[in-house]
């Protein structure tokens, strides 16, 4: 066995392995074995596995496929592994990682330590703030799905070099698919979804990234999104057609020709950013599809039949709210989210007065609230009128931002307020 599988298998990074899957969580792969039931297994099964995996015989199990529906229509396919699987992978990364990073580009930001989507945005505005206002739009068709294999594990040999974790990466890529019921063989592509298939991407496609940067040219780029910018159309024309001709002769990739594309800042949707042009220069803020989205997620949440208790309901939007506002931080979007907050803290409203249901308990929940007798008597006899209700302005300052912020909801305006002073100082 040599060294290199030697560190990947020791007892502390397959530690650091156990514990990044544990906190993961995820799906049960194909034997049904859940996070929370991992660990029973592993202390029937991981010493075999791992000598197995010694003597280069041990067979993955197949990934599990399952569709994820895209916000704007279609279907993302992930491939589930096992979770025994999902922590061998886990820790192969661990191991191999440092041994990439000398390797990769500076301007490749997905899936790397210390890069994001939001430094991959600075990156794509200074290009823009430079005059570098046209950009090519690369779309690579089904990129996870179309991998050549030989091709990708000829890359990963010249930067590890070790025959055994070398054999073990090509089993995974070999392990074959799930599709309802019925297993089907890989042999080409890397199942999107399994903990390796970031940092194999990031292998295959440093070599579009030492391409461009041969060519002098100015480029982003967060796992297969790409995206490079110049300073004329005839420059993009130019670049588009030999940057998809490389694509596909030299990498063996297939270039998505009708979504690959010219486009303006303005009308460039990249990581869920759109861009516009101030006094000051170029800017980013969510793209109206992202905002979009993320109303249609807090409608979901906010639905008045869903029969959950209001401080789970609350849970679940506090958690969306934190995550997408963190995502978006960096940008100027004050009157979005005043609006969305308006917005959510009326379907709230609507929520409470539904679950009040009779008058008698509507009166009390008004009472409760400071509602002066008068009032409350009239207003708990206006019915299931809910939207309505809702709107009134005496409900409106019975459950208000104040009320509603004290029963544990966030505000949208005020956590963003909050984050985005901390990137701004």
């Amino acid at each position: 066995m040599s060294e290199l599988l030697d560190n990947i298998l020791s007892r502390e990074n397959m530690l650091e392995a156990y514990n990044q899957v544990k906190a993961n969580k995820g799906s049960a792969g194909i034997d049904g074995i859940t996070v929370e039931e991992i660990d029973n297994y592993l202390r029937q099964y991981w010493r075999p596995t791992k000598e197995l995996i010694k003597q280069r015989k041990y067979k993955p199990q197949p990934v599990l496929r399952v569709e994820i529906p895209k916000p704007n229509g279609g279907v993302r396919q992930l491939g589930i592994p096992t979770v025994m699987d999902r922590m061998v992978q886990q820790a192969i990364v661990q191991i191999i990682s440092p041994l990439c990073e000398p390797h990769f580009s500076e301007t490749s930001y997905g899936f790397r330590p210390n890069r994001s989507c939001e430094k991959a945005i600075i990156k794509l505005l200074e290009y823009l703030n430079d005059g570098y206002e046209w950009i090519v739009d690369i779309d690579l068709e089904k990129f996870f799905d179309t991998v050549p294999q030989d091709r990708l594990m000829s890359l990963v040999h010249n930067i590890i070099q070790d025959g055994d974790t070398e054999s073990l990466i090509r089993k995974y890529l070999h392990s074959g698919v799930v599709i309802n019921g019925q297993r089907h063989r890989t042999l080409v592509g890397t199942p999107q979804g399994g903990n390796l298939s970031p940092l194999l991407s990031n292998i295959m496609l440093n070599e579009l990234d030492k391409e461009l940067e041969s060519r002098g040219l100015h480029f982003v780029r967060y796992a297969d999104d790409c995206v490079i910018t110049v300073g004329s159309e005839a420059a993009a024309k130019r670049v588009m057609y030999s940057v998809s001709r490389f694509i596909e002769k030299r990498l063996g990739l297939k270039v998505n020709m009708t979504k690959t594309k010219i486009v303006r800042p303005s009308k460039l949707k990249y990581l869920g950013f759109g861009f516009w042009k101030s006094s000051e220069g170029w800017k980013s803020r969510p793209h109206q599809d992202s905002i979009q989205n993320f109303k249609r997620k807090l409608k979901q949440l906010t639905i008045r039949k869903w029969s959950i208790d209001l401080d789970s309901r609350i849970e679940k939007l506090n958690w969306l709210i934190r995550g997408w506002i963190n995502y978006f931080s960096m940008t100027n979007m004050k009157s979005v989210m005043e609006s969305i907050d308006e917005r959510l803290r009326t379907r709230i409203r609507v929520i409470i007065w539904k679950q009040w249901k009779k008058k008698s308990k509507r009166l009390w929940g008004l009472l409760k609230l400071g509602v002066p007798k008068w009032i409350a008597d009239k207003v708990s006899g206006w019915g299931d009128h809910y939207q309505l209700v809702a709107q009134k302005s005496v409900l409106k300052r019975a459950i208000s931002k104040p009320v509603l912020i004290k029963r544990g909801l966030v505000s949208c305006l005020d956590y963003y307020l909050e984050r985005h002073a901390l990137k701004v100082n």
